[in-house]
């Protein structure tokens, strides 16, 4: 896995989810839709992705 730094002068990210995402980050499963958990992660990675600048690190 490549590893990466983060370079911000920025301490707080802010996202906004949905009562059923926030519950299926904390580990709540959702037997009926699968796809809650996914969409709570996919929109943090990218408000994370928005925020930061990342620079890979070659070994």
């Amino acid at each position: 896995m490549n590893s990466s730094t983060v370079k911000s002068d920025r301490d707080k990210i802010a996202v906004e989810l949905t009562p059923n995402e926030a519950l299926a980050l904390t580990g709540v499963e959702f037997n009926a839709d699968h796809d809650v958990k996914a969409s709570a992660q996919r929109k943090i990675r990218a408000a994370f992705e928005k925020t930061f600048d990342f620079q890979t690190q070659e070994r």
